[in-house]
């Protein structure tokens, strides 16, 4: 589940180091006009187990995350999942934090080495529908191209999952296939989105 791009972020999306006195991440802490971007950690198990388990936020996402969603489910992900994945270089993980408040995990945001699926993300429900997420998915996008120096990034997404479509829409990515796949709500209609690096370039010289 993503937020809409309601509002147009301004200004450059920055790199940063991180400053988590609890990780030695081996990737930065990224920001953007209103986010703070940063490496997830064990410690942002509570603050994720208490905002994630919506069903407005998990339906469309694949249907590995458990549901109902189980006590000490953030806890387990983090530990068996996503810190392993970014200890052999496979994704980096951040979460999402208002730059006005950053004590508080307000979404979360990740990039991946699968063929298929380079980004996924989530947003807590009282934050959708600013444009938040469309600023996080800017700056990752970003650090995928001109930092791990990928070709091309790929996002397949629900075709009933409109405020996810808007963002990769803006992004100005394209669809390249459509298939079937099974979210947390069933089996869904689906199509995977593209940008190349020499696209993503291309379309930063214009809006510069």
């Amino acid at each position: 589940m993503s937020s809409k791009s309601s509002h147009k972020s301004s200004g450059t999306a920055k790199t940063k180091s991180s400053s988590s006195r609890n990780t030695a991440s081996p990737y930065p802490a990224l920001e953007t006009p209103r986010l703070l971007l940063k490496p997830v950690e064990l410690a942002d198990a509570p603050q994720i187990q208490t905002l994630f388990p919506q069903w407005e936020i998990v339906r469309y996402l694949r249907n590995i995350v458990p549901w109902p969603y189980p006590p000490g489910g953030s806890l387990y992900y983090l530990r068996e999942m996503a810190l392993p994945a970014i200890a052999r270089g496979d994704a980096w993980h951040w979460t999402l934090r208002l730059k006005e408040n950053p004590g508080q995990v307000i979404g979360f945001i990740s990039l991946m080495k699968n063929e298929n699926e380079n980004r996924g993300f989530w947003m807590g429900l009282q934050w959708q529908g600013c444009g938040l997420m469309s600023e996080a998915c800017d700056v990752v996008t970003e650090y995928w191209f001109e930092v791990l120096k990928f070709p091309v990034l790929r996002a397949p997404k629900a075709v009933e999952n409109s405020a996810s479509r808007r963002i990769s829409e803006k992004q100005g990515m394209r669809v390249i296939a459509t298939e079937e796949r099974d979210y947390v709500c069933g089996r869904l209609p689906s199509e995977i989105w593209e940008i190349t690096a020499e696209e993503w370039r291309a379309r930063k010289k214009v809006r510069s």
